[in-house]
């Protein structure tokens, strides 16, 4: 019977294995197994039913099991990475399965010959793989037979087989189907079974990690898998008082934490309309008064964060401090904390007209509703920033803007979407609209706010979740699903994290450390891999 009519009737069923399923079984297994011990008797697969009924599952075709897989739930720890086949298994009886373990142990999969090209052991992997998410196990764990390996004992070692199978160079009718299914090899087990005279006794351990696991499930405080974020497109307008700027804020604050959201984020530079009350001021005086406001403008930020029960990026402000002026983006958590990232690249613009000089570092933030990054306008245009920010975990990237012209725009909205891509995660970009007129180097603005995903399947096929009408006053609210992120990272068409080589470059950070005072020179560059 082909794959066709099988399709065609309706006959193929996945489900659990029954007792009365035994005969099918011990066929498949001694055909499977005839150099590696054969069947089970009836009376150990009846203990593994008895054991674990929702791990031994079957597929079935025309009423027959032509395929099964087996396994158990063990604490992992209590066996370690040096167990044989029967120490885990129990000597087949199953009897070290425990509901509380924290690993899925595949013990068997076998899959009638007739039937090998129907890709019924993919199905049954696939199952695996749902059986330890919907459990929330930590992973699936089990003893790989290299049956290939035989033909080429004696010219190179296991260790280097493995390599050439990973390679492509050897197919190994096992290991390659199990590295295909994206399972790793932890590491080579000797004398795993005593039975297996085709792998010359040796086994490899192989691991699939379940991203959806949760440690420490809560029912409330966890962390979310639904985010939502809203984006504050500001119309730059004159304003008599800061009480005026501080009462259009809370204004959308509010309206955005209406919507039960996670976040909002404001532009780069928003209370520039402040500016407008210092009349005749040369530009490099008037953004030092501006700085005068930020922390009047935080401190309310900071109340409006715990009240609206929402975190916010407050855009970005000026900031003196010891005689140096800085673009700095604050975060504040709606528990009360306050974080702050500087703006690290100055355009020649902002350097000529103000004099702003570029902060140190760059790092993700811990919230409540995931791991974030901040990088404010100019910064999202240097992809070595975003890379440091993705190998610290990051779930979603801010990037409050300013810009005048639409090919201003265009850079920040399409590098943004490049790190969207480049580093699997989420990027919500925001900026002004409108015009200030008498307020030099910030008289005219243009802005399209808009979220990005990755580019892949379960995302949206032109990788924007949303965008704003451009040039309008208005808020964008989306949701993010985080959980799509893991299964990207993992799973994904492609996987630009997992897959960079770093055996030919890396992105490493220099950090500036004082030495003794004892010492000669004042200080030194010391350079630190991000990427261990």
């Amino acid at each position: 019977m082909n794959n066709k009519e099988i399709v065609e009737h309706h006959r193929l069923k996945l489900r659990q294995l029954r007792l009365s399923d035994y005969d099918d079984i011990q066929e498949i297994m001694k055909i499977v197994y005839a150099q590696a011990g054969g069947a089970w008797t009836k009376k150990e697969f009846k203990n593994q039913l008895k054991a674990f009924p929702e791990g031994q599952i079957c597929i079935e075709v025309d009423e027959k099991v032509v395929a099964g897989a087996l396994s158990i739930i063990v604490d992992y720890r209590k066996f370690g990475d040096n167990h044989t086949y029967d120490e885990i298994t129990g000597y087949g009886k199953f009897d070290t399965h425990d509901y509380k373990g924290d690993t899925l142990y595949g013990t068997d999969v076998f899959v009638h010959p007739e039937y090998r090209d129907m890709r019924l052991g993919r199905r049954l992997y696939d199952a695996r793989k749902e059986l330890c998410e919907n459990l929330n196990l930590r992973a699936i764990i089990a003893g790989g037979r290299i049956p290939g390996y035989k033909k080429y004992r004696d010219e190179m070692s296991p260790k280097k087989y493995i390599e050439e199978v990973k390679n492509k160079e050897i197919y190994d009718p096992v290991l390659s189907f199990q590295l295909a299914n994206d399972f790793h090899v932890r590491k080579v087990i000797t004398k795993y079974s005593d039975e297996d005279v085709a792998s010359h006794y040796y086994a490899t351990l192989l691991e699939w990690l379940n991203v959806y696991y949760d440690e420490s499930e809560k029912l409330i405080g966890g962390t979310k898998s639904i985010v939502r974020v809203g984006a504050v497109q500001w119309q730059m307008r004159r304003v008599v008082s800061l009480e005026d700027l501080l009462h259009q804020m809370e204004f959308f604050v509010d309206t955005v934490s209406s919507y039960n959201a996670d976040f909002v984020m404001f532009p780069e530079f928003f209370n520039a309309p402040l500016m407008a009350m210092f009349k005749d001021v040369p530009a490099a005086d008037a953004v030092r008064m501006l700085a005068d406001y930020t922390e009047s403008i935080k401190d309310k930020m900071q109340e409006l964060a715990i009240s609206y029960n929402i975190n916010i990026i407050a855009g970005s402000m000026p900031v003196y401090e010891e005689h140096k002026l800085y673009n700095v983006s604050y975060l504040l958590h709606r528990d009360g904390n306050v974080d702050a990232q500087y703006k690290l690249h100055i355009t020649p613009d902002e350097q000529s007209y103000w004099g702003l000089q570029g902060g140190e570092n760059v790092r993700v933030f811990n919230t409540d509703a995931g791991r974030i990054g901040i990088l404010i306008c100019y910064d999202v245009e240097f992809p070595e920033l975003s890379r440091i920010l993705a190998d610290q975990e990051m779930d979603i990237l801010f990037v409050p803007y300013w810009t005048d012209t639409k090919n201003a725009y265009l850079r920040v909205r399409r590098c943004a979407q490049a790190r969207a891509i480049e580093n699997e995660c989420y990027v919500v970009v925001s900026g002004s609209v409108g015009n200030l007129p008498r307020v030099e180097n910030m008289d005219i603005q243009y802005s399209q706010s808009a979220v990005f995903s990755p580019s892949d399947f379960s995302f949206p096929h032109d990788a924007i979740v949303a965008e704003a009408t451009p040039n309008t006053e208005t808020t964008l609210v989306s949701d993010l699903d985080l959980e799509l992120l893991k299964k990207l990272r993992t799973q994904g068409s492609v996987r630009n994290l997992q897959q960079r080589r770093k055996d030919i470059y890396d992105v490493v950070v220099k950090k500036k450390r004082k030495k003794k005072e004892d010492q000669d020179v004042e200080s030194f560059d010391e350079t630190e891999e991000i990427n261990a």
